[in-house]
């Protein structure tokens, strides 16, 4: 009796031990995946190739977003890589796949980064018309937008643009990198019929001030 209680004894120190690493294991994981995640998404990062950093990192500065009179910075991950959980781990693991393409000198030159040039900006401009210009709202809540702050041009359009369901990256591309020769976001939108989202049923104030037909 004494030996079988010795070996229950000994399956559940082994299965106990077992748990152990397993919980040791997930948790240098989980911290590691963590760690790396922070890592890469840091400008410095970003940069840390000489494509980007001699090309479009020297477009962006000077910019809006990157000097202004708030001081508040959107850096290469706030732009160009998604909060939520799954589309982040999704980015990154297709930001992997470019790493080839930095070894094998795809864009290695000024030359070459111009030749590629409109169709990296119609891969960036697809994805924020397909999510509505995600990343733009991360920062820019439309609702938040204030008539007595804005330009009466800019109010207007941007209560137009949502009343027509237009998004960001449809007017405001070009504004940390320089445009591409060829067709924009709005081209591209026609080209590959992507929808627009539902647009936002205008009052009867913005109805007055657009001259818009409220039946619309």
């Amino acid at each position: 009796m004494e030996q079988r209680s010795d070996k229950s004894r000994g399956r559940w120190m082994a299965v106990l031990g077992l748990g152990l690493v397993g919980v040791l294991v997930g948790a240098v994981l989980t911290i590691g995946g963590a760690a790396g995640l922070a890592w890469t998404s840091t400008e410095s990062f970003c940069i840390g190739c000489h494509e980007m950093k001699d090309n479009v990192y020297a477009e962006y500065l000077g910019t809006i977003h990157d000097t202004n009179h708030s001081g508040v910075r959107a850096i290469c991950t706030d732009c160009h890589v998604p909060r939520e959980v799954g589309p982040l781990l999704l980015r990154k693991a297709q930001a992997s796949m470019e790493v080839w393409h930095h070894l094998v000198g795809k864009i290695d030159t000024k030359e070459k980064f111009e030749q590629h040039r409109p169709a990296l900006a119609a891969r960036v401009w697809q994805r924020m018309l397909e999510t509505d210009s995600l990343e733009c709202r991360n920062c820019h809540v439309a609702e938040k937008f204030s008539e007595e702050l804005q330009s009466a041009r800019a109010w207007t359009r941007h209560t137009k643009a949502r009343n027509e369901g237009w998004t960001c990256i449809e007017c405001h591309y070009g504004i940390a990198h320089n445009e591409p020769e060829g067709d924009g976001p709005v081209e591209l939108r026609a080209k590959l019929n992507i929808p627009r989202k539902p647009a936002a049923a205008a009052t009867a104030d913005e109805a007055a001030k657009l001259g818009l037909n409220r039946a619309q």
